[in-house]
Formats: C-alpha cells, sequence, structure tokens
C-alpha cells in the first residue's frame, strides 16, 4: 500500500474540512468528520482498503471517546489524528504484514495516532493563532463602523481568510506527512524491528491507550453505582451471547424504552393523562 500526490491532497482537504467551521459548524466538521471512526472510512475508501480503514479508526476512536476540548485546551489533535495517524497506521500494518483484527495492529494504531495526535496539538495551536490575525481585522472594520465595509469583510473574515490558517497547518503538513509515510514505514521497519524492545514497548503502551480512554467516558457518564451495572452489560452481551455493536444497540434501545415507561410511571404521566380523558369524556357526556 502506498500514499500517491493525488490521495495525500484529498486526505488534506478534508483535514481543512474537519475543522472548518465553514462546514455546517462543528456538528458537521470537528464532530463528524473530524472523528477517527468516520475518519477512518474515508481513509479506507482513499487508499482502497476500506476494511482496513475502517479498523484502525475504530481501534483509534476508542482512545478519543471521550475527549473533550474545554475553554479550547487540547491534549491531542484529533483531526491530525485522523487524517494523519490513520493513513501512516494503515501503512505500517499493511507493510508488516500484521492482521488488522489483531490486538497488536491495534496497539501499533493507538500509539502511533496518539504521537501524531500530540504532534497535532502543535498544529492546532498554529491555525488558532493566524485566526486571531483575521478576528482582529474583523473587529477593526466594527470598530470603524463603516457598515458598508462591515458587510464587504465579515463573510471574508468568517468564511474566506480561514482557509488561509488551515492551508498552513492542516493542508500542507497533512500532505507531507502523507506523503513521506512509505519512507517513514522503511525507516520503522529498519531501525524498530518487530522483536525488538522499542515495538514491543509500542504495542504495550498502545494497548493500555483504549482503557484510558474508556475510563475518562466512565468518569463522565457514571454518576452512581448502579450505573456500573448498565454499563457492564454491553460488554456481557459480547463477552457470553457473542453479540455485535448492532445487537448490542437494538437490545439496549429494548431495554431503554422499559427504562422510560418505568420513569414515565414514577412521574405519574400516564395518570395525568387519563385524568384529562376522564374531563373529555364528562365533557362529551354533558
Amino acid at each position: 500500500m502506498t500514499i500517491n500526490v493525488f490521495q495525500a491532497v484529498i486526505l488534506g482537504i478534508f483535514a481543512c474540512l474537519a475543522s472548518l467551521p465553514g462546514m455546517g459548524g462543528t456538528t458537521i466538521g470537528n464532530y463528524t468528520l473530524g472523528r477517527p471512526l468516520v475518519g477512518g472510512l474515508i481513509c479506507g475508501i482513499i487508499l482502497g482498503n476500506v476494511q482496513l480503514g475502517i479498523i484502525v479508526g475504530a481501534a483509534i476512536q476508542v482512545v478519543y471517546i471521550a475527549l473533550v476540548t474545554p475553554g479550547g485546551t487540547v491534549s491531542a489533535d484529533v483531526r491530525a489524528v485522523t487524517y494523519i495517524g490513520i493513513p501512516l497506521s494503515m501503512l505500517l500494518i499493511s507493510s508488516q504484514g500484521l492482521d488488522p483484527t489483531s490486538s497488536e495492529a491495534a496497539g501499533e494504531a493507538a500509539a502511533l495516532g496518539a504521537l501524531v495526535g500530540t504532534v497535532g496539538t502543535v498544529l492546532f495551536y498554529g491555525t488558532a493563532t493566524m485566526n486571531l490575525v483575521w478576528q482582529g481585522i474583523g473587529w477593526k472594520v466594527m470598530d470603524e463602523g463603516n457598515w458598508d465595509k462591515i458587510k464587504k469583510t465579515i463573510p471574508l473574515v468568517d468564511a474566506v481568510y480561514p482557509w488561509i490558517s488551515h492551508i498552513i497547518f492542516s493542508f500542507i503538513p497533512t500532505v507531507i506527512m502523507c506523503l513521506g509515510g512509505e519512507t517513514m514505514v522503511r525507516l520503522i521497519q529498519t531501525y524498530l524491528p518487530m522483536d525488538g524492545l522499542a515495538m514491543k514497548t509500542l504495542f504495550t503502551v498502545g494497548s493500555l491507550l483504549p482503557a484510558v480512554g474508556v475510563g475518562i467516558l466512565c468518569k463522565q457518564v457514571i454518576t452512581k453505582p448502579l450505573d456500573w451495572v448498565t454499563f457492564a452489560f454491553g460488554f456481557l452481551l459480547a463477552a457470553v451471547m457473542g453479540c455485535n455493536l448492532i445487537a448490542s444497540a437494538i437490545i439496549a434501545v429494548f431495554f431503554a424504552l422499559i427504562n422510560f415507561e418505568v420513569q414515565s410511571i414514577k412521574t405519574g404521566k400516564p395518570a395525568v393523562a387519563a385524568a384529562a380523558s376522564d374531563d373529555e369524556d364528562e365533557e362529551e357526556d354533558i
């Protein structure tokens, strides 16, 4: 597997779209195109190996499943993880001849993704810093109070100038790093053999990273001890009954409906509805 110039350019464009507010806000951009799970599918389509792309994307997504950016504080740039880390991980797994579904491949992808994500924070803050220049232009025009100039300048500040920042800090680095992926993979194969200490350490660290992501998720969603029972139920479905994600999701919907009905009974909504129905009947009798 190789990455040619055309593929690298497409990956660079998606890296820009994953963080540009113009892509329908953060919903379509950051929280959809920028997620490793979605990006894995896109990278798989671009590189011609959809199965490997989805597997790598899923392995990396677990690490960042609960990633938040409070106050703009970014510990890892998921955009770089998705459109630089996933392609490089796909190249590395293919070159090593690993089974994509193996724990070694997942650990390698997670570790490489984390490395790229950490480096990507520099690119993220570079983008944010340059965007301050465009914001300064907008504020200066607003202070002048010239309405005609404001109508011409603000759309440029919002939708055009940010592309300059993203081309410099998203597009160009993504293209360069993806094009250098094959050389980088060869260097890894030469200087980091599979049976060496460095690669064993990489596998060990990579296998632990998903546990960190799940741990952060548990800290956010579990508020009382009983929640652990619900959380563990999905793992029991997979381990004991052999259910896949789709089957587990359908079963979860079933229990969610039961819980909704129970909560409705506790809050007395059915009783209120019944009382309203009785009133309507009495009015009709009158």
